[in-house]
């Protein structure tokens, strides 16, 4: 058997990486955490241009560009891949789909089983299932040109402890899982791995605004660190999963809370 020829992984200087909701919160801790290791950012944003635009001033407008898209609309995404490519002359080669559909981690305030609507589910799925299918699909053809790719998808620790019943976002990310691994096996021989960071609660993001200092607590509590994770701690597992370090790793989800859940 003739063993699979790979070419050699990109280091990540040598990358252009689309953050999808690369603006705010997570996502701009991953834009930062990118930038700072050499790579050129595409930072997309759906309503938030003036924290995109900001955040693109902070990281120099020659390693940056921002893009609007709404990720969950195919035709929107084609259009950044192709504004990504003339603004830097190269396809994007790595993809991290961070960008989430409204969503606030309150568990008081959230819909219970009793309430809640397929329609809930109906815009988690679309937010991380068709947006991350959208930007894989058409991300393709360019980590094909390249014979690289890295796709890492934000996944949550609630697929494996579901300790508060945001039933509708924690559907949606085992469904990423699933969509993790069978892209993974199949585009594997195209060099082009596909991972998953899954977190716990972050302290702090947008999202996680609208949570009381008691769950904070109650987590960092629990955790073996005793802390609760940062952004910037989640985005350092992202830097790994595209640099060249992880080169034989797809199909995995690795959970990033300090060792509150063991997957």
């Amino acid at each position: 058997m003739t063993e699979h020829s790979f070419q050699p992984a990109l280091a990540l200087d040598e990358q252009v990486v689309l953050v999808t909701g690369g603006a705010r919160g997570l996502g701009a801790a991953l834009s930062h955490a990118f930038a700072g290791q050499g790579a050129r950012i595409v930072v997309n944003y759906h309503r938030s241009k003036n924290a995109a635009d900001a955040v693109v001033a902070e990281l120099g407008e020659s390693r940056a560009v921002a893009v609007g898209a709404d990720v969950t609309d195919r035709g929107s995404v084609d259009r950044l891949f192709a504004t990504a490519r003339e603004h830097f002359g190269t396809p994007i080669s790595t993809v991290v789909n961070n960008a989430l559909v409204d969503f606030s981690f309150n568990g008081d305030a959230r819909p219970k089983a009793d309430t809640i609507t397929w329609a809930d589910f109906d815009s988690q799925l679309r937010g991380s299932v068709a947006g991350t299918l959208n930007t894989t699909q058409a991300a393709l053809s360019g980590m094909r040109e390249l014979g690289f790719g890295r796709i890492i998808t934000v996944g949550t620790n609630l697929v494996q402890n579901p300790v508060v019943p945001y039933h509708d976002y924690t559907a949606a990310k085992a469904a990423l899982l699933a969509l993790t691994r069978t892209l993974s096996a199949d585009l594997g021989p195209d060099c082009i791995t596909v991972n998953m960071i899954s977190g716990g609660l972050l302290r702090t993001t947008d999202a996680s605004a609208a949570t009381p200092e008691a769950v904070f607590d109650m987590i960092a509590a629990s955790t073996p660190l005793r802390r609760v994770t940062t952004p910037a701690e989640f985005a350092d597992a992202a830097l790994f999963f595209a640099s060249p370090w992880s080169r034989a790793v797809t199909g995995q989800n690795l959970v990033v809370d300090g060792g509150l859940v063991k997957d």
